[in-house]
């Protein structure tokens, strides 16, 4: 049997078809009962405007509500993870109109010989994406960063700059993996080019940090050289590179101005060293 306002489409009225003709009795809790509700997604979330620094249209962009999302911990290769929602998806800033996009902390003014660089290989070729999602899925975050880390490129930022945002996709990536569905028929299959993705990613921002390290003044994208150093060693072992880690280690754990904490994450990096080396 058809809705009984079905057909109100045709009147502009579609988001009514679905109304109830009787309301329905509200059901109340017991006594002494609560129920804690999840939040939404959507609840960590605003609507903020910018500025394009390329083209100078106004837009606005999904951003996060500031110490709305609750921090759980931190992954090794220090990837945050919150309650509720993954805040790496919400960090690019992306100029609808022109294409333009960069890390919400590198969406500063633009010298005009970057912003021609930008118009020239970025501007002149982009297809303007109408949709504009109030929450953002692993592939649509996915897609931005990429537009990131083509407009990174254009524009010759730093390898620090560059590694920072391969990191963060391969972040995303992670998060891609472990929110597949479980009962599709291609789970393993799709799981195991996520993380062949996610393990490419990482290597490049191993292989940029590695270089920037060498050529940059810290701190490096907010990080201070001791945090840097625990990330490279992360990666080092991801890698296979266990002599670089373990020179990486020590280093962290004499040094007078590392805090407390790090070494404290240093010394458990040292012993998953020594079992890697064992096998």
């Amino acid at each position: 049997m058809s809705n009984l306002l079905s057909g109100l489409g045709k009147f502009g009225l579609g988001n009514l078809e679905e109304m109830k003709l009787f309301e329905e009795e509200e059901k109340k809790e017991a006594p002494g009962k609560t129920v804690n509700k999840v939040p939404e997604e959507e609840e960590f979330l605003f609507d903020k405007s910018f500025d394009c620094v390329v083209c100078d249209a106004k837009f606005t962009e999904r951003v996060l509500r500031a110490n709305k999302a609750r921090l759980l911990g931190v992954d090794t290769d220090l990837r945050p993870r919150h309650e509720h929602i993954d805040v790496s998806k919400y960090d690019v800033i992306s100029c609808p109109y022109c294409g333009y996009t960069a890390l919400s902390r590198y969406y500063v003014k633009l010298p005009p010989t970057l912003v021609k660089l930008i118009k020239a290989n970025i501007s002149d070729a982009y297809i303007r994406r109408d949709d504009n999602p109030s929450v953002y899925s692993y592939d649509y975050a996915f897609e931005r960063y990429q537009l990131c880390l083509a407009n990174a490129i254009v524009r010759r930022a730093k390898d620090s700059e560059k590694a920072y945002i391969c990191l963060k996709i391969s972040w995303i990536l992670r998060g891609m993996g472990e929110n597949l569905d479980q009962s599709d028929a291609e789970y393993k299959e799709k799981l195991k080019e996520i993380k062949e993705q996610e393990r490419g990613f990482s290597k490049h921002a191993y292989d940029g940090f590695s270089k920037a390290r060498q050529s940059e003044d810290f701190p490096l994208c907010r990080m201070d050289e001791a945090t840097l150093d625990y990330l490279l060693a992360v990666l080092a072992i991801s890698f296979n590179q266990p002599d670089v880690a373990s020179r990486l280690i020590s280093g962290i754990l004499t040094s007078h101005s590392a805090k407390s904490s790090l070494k404290e994450k240093a010394r458990d990096l040292k012993d998953k060293l020594k079992e890697v080396k064992g096998k």
